[in-house]
């Protein structure tokens, strides 16, 4: 496992804009139940601060937790000629930011991410005689994995494990493109300036069936 963490002041800015953009429903910003608040809603961190572990809420996972999480994102994300593994641009902080915080989207979370990860550590048990972190095959780590994105595993009882694999890769995938290693791997620039815009490439128009206008 790689013990070196990221600094929280940076996890918490990369957490609150994945958690803006979230498809699932993110939490609503400023609505935090926050330590020392018996009643009502707190405020969201501050993110001009050099937050420590324990400042606004507890990371909660246990290491064993962080290294399964470790593990099945870099099968999920691995390291190719696009860009680096999940765990190499901090994805695992993210997480245990992710399923530690009191907002109601990530409480929900984490009653999934939790339970999936104790199963997936049971499942590699049950086929390998290790833990997931454990094993040393990525093809073992592979063929859980591949069972499920199966669309047949919920009728093998494996339903919730399959909701949690669907989950915890959304969460995964949003965190690693909200980073600029995730950026360059798909070739975004943001927002820079351009002196012409040509529109958009004849290949698209042609399959949405539409026709240049643009004119530069």
């Amino acid at each position: 496992m790689i013990e070196n963490r990221l600094a929280r002041r940076k996890v918490l800015q990369w957490f609150a804009a994945f958690a803006a953009v979230d498809a699932n429903g993110g939490p609503v910003l400023g609505r935090a139940v926050v330590p020392g608040v018996v009643n009502g809603y707190g405020t969201d961190p501050s993110l001009a601060t050099f937050n420590q572990r324990g400042d606004y809420w507890s990371l909660t996972m246990t290491q064993q937790q962080r290294a399964v999480t470790e593990a099945l994102a870099d099968i999920i994300l691995p390291a190719d000629d696009h860009g680096p593994a999940a765990s190499a641009v901090g994805v695992v902080d993210f997480v245990d930011e992710w399923i530690s915080a009191p907002y109601p989207r990530q409480e929900q979370d984490r009653e999934v991410i939790i339970p999936g990860i104790a199963w997936i550590d049971s499942e590699a048990e049950k086929r390998f005689g290790a833990l997931f972190s454990d094993l040393v095959d990525p093809l073992q780590k592979q063929a859980i994995c591949d069972d499920l994105c199966d669309s047949a595993a919920q009728s093998k009882g494996q339903r919730q494990a399959v909701q949690f694999f669907h989950r915890f890769t959304t969460i995964c995938t949003g965190a690693y493109y909200s980073t600029p290693e995730g950026w360059q791997a798909v070739g975004y620039v943001g927002n820079m300036p351009s002196g012409a815009f040509a529109g958009p490439p004849v290949e698209v128009l042609d399959l949405l069936n539409l026709t240049q206008t643009v004119l530069e």
